[in-house]
């Protein structure tokens, strides 16, 4: 699931409720769109007779959490192009993908999973919460298939077990990030404002384990994912009295959310931490926007790296633009990719492709990334970020970009 939070428009909302619908079948291949990449090889040839790899992406295409799954798919796409430098094959291999919508369900991302094994696909990729990831990763295990989650941050997704990789940031390191916002962490208060789903208890116990860790105390304050009148738990924050409130959220009730902490006048009694989410929700901070402290996964021309350049290229002969979670379709593309290459254009052997990426560093949107050979972690910069402006002029802007190694979660033994 999505950054810890924050708001969406209400409109984008409503929209989203209304295209929620039964997840459709697709099977698309990817067209040079972008500049040649570092990661992947140009094609041997055309594919020929040569059978294609078949990936299978089981993601959010629709439900409340469709806006991250379409960022996902566009990255997905301009990652394919870049890292195969626009032929969409490895080795004479075509990479061909199927969609899957598991609208956010875990029984219906399961269902998509085992249907998609049982027709042969050896990887899989997509995850848009937390929740789907954690189900689909055993089932990735027990069938010897690659499974590369995304945007989904839960960390029991790390180490989870030796099939499962990442393409995305866990909780940990939004954590990680927001404890530099809070100095001398001994004797300090923090409580945690989250829904009380997978992606809101791992914030609780990332921060109760690195500002725990630091001599803070830590509470929290839970809502449940379906609640609609988020007031109460806005005046439970602001009861609390803590010296940082940091709030984990995703989903179309974050601009309730923010309305009732307005409301509330929680930022003046607290200093506020979060993560800044998509761009269209940058308007609805207001003016409070300048006062909250945001850590931040990624934003449009955060990073200002060579590859983000292309994927924004990419992005912009479709009409699009980079937003929070393009960067983690573009980073699984990459990855499989490389894992195929290193198969010699073939998918087969699942040992090889995990072999593959265990321990590989290369350059991706947000700079140098590496995966932790110990735990599958993806390892990368996170960001610090102020809000200035309002209303459509609201924008973003990096103050700190915090090394990837000032971030890096401890390592998580497998599970199994």
């Amino acid at each position: 699931m999505p950054s810890p939070a924050l708001p969406t428009r209400a409109a984008a909302g409503r929209r989203l409720a209304v295209l929620a619908a039964v997840g459709l079948l697709v099977t698309a291949t990817a067209t040079a769109c972008a500049k040649a990449g570092t990661a992947g090889t140009p094609a041997a040839g055309t594919g020929g007779a040569k059978d294609p790899v078949k990936v299978g992406l089981v993601y959010s295409r629709t439900g409340l959490l469709a806006a991250y799954g379409k960022q996902y798919l566009d990255g997905f796409k301009a990652g394919l192009d870049y890292a195969t430098h626009g032929s969409g094959t490895v080795g004479g291999h075509r990479i061909e993908f199927t969609e899957q919508d598991d609208a956010g369900d875990p029984a219906k991302a399961v269902s998509a999973a085992k249907d998609l094994i049982g027709k042969g696909y050896k990887i899989l990729a997509g995850s848009t919460a937390s929740g789907v990831a954690l189900q689909v990763a055993p089932i990735a295990a027990q069938n010897r298939v690659l499974f590369i989650s995304g945007p989904a941050a839960a960390d029991k997704v790390t180490g989870l077990n030796t099939y499962t990789f990442r393409s995305g940031r866990q909780s940990y390191q939004d954590i990680l990030a927001s404890s530099s916002f809070l100095g001398d962490a001994a004797g300090k208060k923090v409580t945690v404002l989250a829904q009380d789903n997978a992606f809101g208890q791992a914030n609780v116990a990332a921060v109760k384990a690195v500002l725990g860790a630091q001599g803070a105390t830590v509470d929290s304050v839970l809502a449940p994912p379906s609640a609609t009148d988020l007031t109460p738990f806005a005046t439970q924050a602001k009861a609390a009295r803590p010296d940082l409130l940091f709030v984990a959220w995703a989903g179309d009730t974050a601009s309730a959310l923010w309305t009732s902490l307005t409301q509330q006048d929680v930022f003046a009694a607290t200093k506020v931490v979060t993560g800044l989410d998509l761009a269209a929700s940058y308007p609805l901070f207001g003016p409070a926007g300048e006062k909250i402290s945001f850590l931040d996964h990624y934003f449009g021309g955060a990073a200002g790296t060579e590859v983000e350049k292309a994927m924004t290229a990419a992005l912009a002969k479709d009409g699009g633009k980079p937003d929070i979670f393009t960067p983690d379709g573009f980073t699984a593309a990459q990855m499989i990719v490389h894992a195929v290459e290193a198969d010699h254009g073939s998918a087969d052997d699942t040992s090889a492709l995990v072999k593959a990426l265990e321990g590989w560093s290369f350059d991706g949107v947000k700079g140098r990334l590496t995966i932790r050979a110990a735990d599958h972690a993806l390892l990368q910069p996170m960001f610090q970020v102020q809000l200035t402006g309002t209303g459509d002029a609201a924008r973003p802007s990096v103050v700190k970009t915090l090394p990837a190694e000032q971030v890096a979660p401890p390592v998580t033994p497998f599970a199994g």
